[in-house]
C-alpha cells in the first residue's frame, strides 16, 4: 500500500494506470475509519483493478468549529486497517494542499435540492462537501466513487455534482452498515459514552416502528410519533425527521405507494449528532 500526500503524484499514479486500461476504485473518507468504510473498500476492490482512499477532514464542510476540532482522528489506525482489506493507495493531504491561501472557495447550485434538511439545518455545508469532492476527484480520476447512502442527500448532491460537470466517473452507492443492535455505523459513534451508546439503537428502532404503521397512518402522525419516541430518550432530542421522495428529494404530505419514499432523521444525543434513514415505499 503506497500513501502520497501530493495531489500532482496521485494523479500522476492514477493516470499511468487508466493509460494501461486499468480501472480505478474511489473511496473519498474523512478517516476514523469503520466497517462501513472498509465494506466500500471491499467493493471497489471487487469491482476495480486498483483501489484509492483518501483520509482528508474537510474543513468546510464543517459549519460548527467544535464539530470540526472534535472530530476523531487516527491515521495509524486508519492505515492499518485500510492494509489489512488490501488497499493499493492512500492519499493523505495537507488541509493547505488541498485548499491553497490564495484560492477562492467555489460555489455550486443545487437547487431545492440544498433548501431542505442538511442544506437548510448547514448553511454551506453541500459547498463544502462539492467543493473538496470535486477537487479529490481532480486529483483522482477515477472509473468509479463509492458513497454510502447513510448520509443520502449527500449522495443526491454528489450525482448532481458529477451531471452538472459532466465529469467522467461513475458513483456507486452502497448501503448502509449497521451494528447488530441496528445503529447506522459511523465515525461519530466513536464519541458516544456508554450510557448515550446504549440508547443510540432507539433511532433505527424508531424508524422500523414507523415504517410498519405507513400502511394506515398519515405522514403527519409518523413525525408525531418519531418526535414523541425520540425525545422520551434521555439525552435524545429530535433534530428532525423528514419523509420525502428520495429521487426529487422533495418533503412529502400524503404517501403515495411505489413512489420511492424514505424517512430522513437526525438525532442529537448530547452533543453528537446522529443521522440515519430508511425506505417507506
Amino acid at each position: 500500500m503506497i500513501v502520497i500526500s501530493n495531489r500532482n503524484e496521485i494523479r500522476n499514479k492514477v493516470n499511468m494506470l487508466i493509460a494501461k486500461s486499468k480501472s480505478i476504485g474511489f473511496v473519498p473518507t474523512m478517516g476514523a475509519l469503520h466497517q462501513g468504510h472498509l465494506t466500500l473498500v471491499e467493493q471497489a476492490k471487487h469491482e476495480n483493478d486498483y483501489v484509492v482512499v483518501s483520509i482528508f477532514v474537510n474543513p468546510t464542510q464543517f459549519n460548527n468549529k467544535e464539530d470540526l476540532n472534535k472530530y476523531p482522528r487516527d491515521t495509524d489506525a486508519d492505515l492499518e486497517k485500510l492494509d489489512s482489506v488490501g488497499c493499493d493507495f492512500v492519499f493523505l493531504p495537507a488541509v493547505d494542499e488541498m485548499y491553497p491561501r490564495d484560492e477562492t472557495l467555489r460555489k455550486y447550485d443545487f437547487g431545492s435540492l440544498t433548501h431542505v434538511m442538511e442544506g437548510k439545518n448547514r448553511p454551506g455545508h453541500f459547498d463544502g462537501v462539492a467543493t473538496i469532492v470535486h477537487k479529490l476527484f481532480e486529483a483522482i480520476p477515477a472509473t468509479r466513487a463509492y458513497f454510502g447512502k447513510k448520509d443520502y442527500q449527500q449522495l443526491l448532491v454528489i450525482k448532481s455534482l458529477v451531471k452538472q460537470l459532466r465529469l467522467n466517473i461513475e458513483i456507486r452507492p452502497c448501503n448502509i452498515v449497521r451494528e447488530a443492535d441496528g445503529l447506522a455505523m459511523s465515525s461519530r459513534n466513536q464519541r458516544l459514552t456508554k450510557e448515550q451508546r446504549k440508547v443510540a439503537p432507539v433511532i433505527y428502532q424508531t424508524l422500523q416502528k414507523a415504517v410498519k404503521m405507513a400502511s394506515n397512518t398519515s405522514p403527519d402522525e409518523i413525525k408525531a410519533f418519531v418526535m414523541s419516541e425520540i425525545n422520551k430518550v434521555t439525552e435524545m432530542k429530535l433534530e428532525y425527521f423528514e419523509m420525502a421522495n428520495a429521487d426529487s428529494f422533495q418533503p412529502i404530505i400524503h404517501f403515495e405507494k411505489n413512489k420511492n419514499i424514505m424517512g430522513f432523521i437526525v438525532v442529537n444525543l448530547g452533543a453528537i449528532r446522529l443521522i440515519d434513514n430508511i425506505q417507506f415505499f
